[in-house]
């Protein structure tokens, strides 16, 4: 993935001598810091055949048609679609066996004198690879964590050159498209936490992989995508709504990983159903050599979409990072569904070096609002007794910390059967690949087919 990345001017200037592209700016929102990149450089009647900003709600719907919200993936395919029809019925028969059309849209709420919330929004292009293909497509949601509306207005100018030169130049390898993304930028000033690639150019592309790249190149801490494999930006999902995560590797998911999900629903009280999520962390998606095998990956996703699961992979190792994300955009319950050894964990001091507060530090940040630690028994391998969280035993100074918890019913006991606390998912990987038969009763059945027919995680 390395290359020499261009400047802004230099990207936009690439584009205007290049009279093969040419296209449409739509630009709702933080200004049009897009377009005049491409003014500002020299050449635009060479790239630029329309420049639009339909600021006005009335006169936005008046074009683009009503919409429910207009900072929304739906507004921002509204634009791209109408804008790309408009395009080629004006221009096509003049000029279309030259030229590769493109539409690039975005619709922002940045920072205003009435708006202090942190700005987003969305930006898209669609384009032909070739003279009269069918368009391709590229949308990415972005956050943008600078303070100030200038500096706000400022990146997603630079992020749309990127957007626009990677969908020419980088588009036969999206790694390296979603890489030169934050040319000229930083994670500090930009957060894009879902994109999503379609049409010809990209019939091969996997966006379940391209979240994975997202987050490991360090562009957001979370991605995620339907069990249909539909990549979607969080809010999209989880606003106002409660949720329920279940952590884990999930090589494979187990019949305890899903009793624990179903009796931890079960007990979860709201007024309306929880988003359930099941979390895999980076670590935990990392496999021998700490490599992150993409067949691997798929696999795994694979096995929980089988069973309805949404996924979302994430940066957060310790939960109580996780909470303050989860926090952005509910006020509503929040729940975790988890096995005993992640309370012990919780309540171990080493995990916690790097907070000034400590472990103190890390519970207030993890008990925010409506929190609750939905945890199922653990057999004592040693005497062989079921242990429930109110047996669990921590160091002595610590002791009245997690009574707090347990008087309050932070942390409730879930019930789950007993011969299913004897399952562990290495137990289970190993017989998958040793050839023991004795898995298949370990594993949901639909997850156990899918699994002997595609070979999965080294079935034999």
């Amino acid at each position: 993935m390395s290359r020499e990345a261009p400047s802004t001017r230099q990207k936009a200037l690439q584009i205007n001598l290049d009279t093969s592209k040419y296209g449409t700016f739509a630009e709702i929102g933080a200004g049009q810091e897009v377009a005049r990149w491409f003014f500002l450089v020299g050449g635009a009647a060479g790239t630029v055949a329309k420049s639009i900003s339909a600021y006005d709600m009335a006169v936005s719907d008046a074009i683009y048609g009503p919409s429910e919200r207009y900072v929304s993936r739906q507004r921002l395919q509204a634009m791209l679609d109408y804008e790309f029809k408009l395009l080629l019925e004006r221009l096509n028969a003049k000029r279309g066996d030259n030229t590769t059309f493109f539409v690039y849209a975005n619709t922002m709420a940045a920072r205003s004198y009435t708006r202090h919330e942190e700005g987003h929004g969305w930006m898209g292009i669609q384009f032909q690879h070739q003279p009269h293909a069918e368009p391709s497509q590229i949308l990415i949601h972005v956050r943008m964590l600078d303070g100030e509306n200038a500096r706000e207005q400022e990146a997603i100018g630079i992020l749309g050159v990127n957007l626009v030169y990677g969908a020419y130049y980088y588009r036969d390898d999206p790694p390296m498209l979603i890489s030169s993304l934050l040319d000229g930028l930083s994670t500090d000033r930009i957060d894009i936490d879902m994109i999503r690639f379609s049409g010809p150019k990209f019939a091969k592309v996997d966006n379940r992989l391209m979240s994975l790249q997202l987050v490991e190149q360090q562009f957001t801490d979370v991605a995620m995508f339907t069990a249909q494999g539909e990549v979607v930006q969080a809010a999209e999902l989880l606003y106002k709504k409660p949720i329920l995560v279940e952590r884990g590797s999930f090589r494979p998911i187990t019949n305890l990983t899903e009793a624990i999900l179903n009796s931890a629903r079960a007990q979860f009280t709201s007024d309306e159903p929880p988003v359930v999520l099941m979390e895999m962390t980076l670590r935990q998606l990392r496999t021998e050599g700490d490599r992150i095998e993409h067949s691997d990956f798929l696999a795994r996703v694979d096995t929980l979409g089988t069973l309805g699961h949404t996924v979302m992979i994430s940066r957060y190792l310790r939960y109580h990072r996780l909470v303050p994300f989860l926090r952005r955009l509910t006020p509503k319950r929040i729940g975790f569904a988890m096995g005993l050894r992640n309370v012990r964990d919780l309540n171990d001091e080493k995990f916690y070096t790097d907070l000034p507060g400590g472990i103190l530090q890390a519970m207030g940040e993890l008990f925010q609002g409506d929190i609750k630690l939905y945890v199922c028994p653990a057999i004592d391998t040693t005497t062989g007794k079921i242990i429930t969280p109110a047996d669990f035993k921590v160091p002595p100074h610590l002791k009245h910390l997690y009574a707090h918890l347990m008087e309050n019913k932070l942390v409730e006991t879930i019930p789950v059967d007993d011969p299913l606390l004897k399952i562990y998912s290495r137990d289970v990987l190993d017989k998958i690949q040793s050839a023991d038969a004795a898995w298949e009763k370990m594993v949901p059945a639909p997850v156990v087919q899918m699994i002997k027919e595609r070979k999965f995680f080294g079935c034999k």
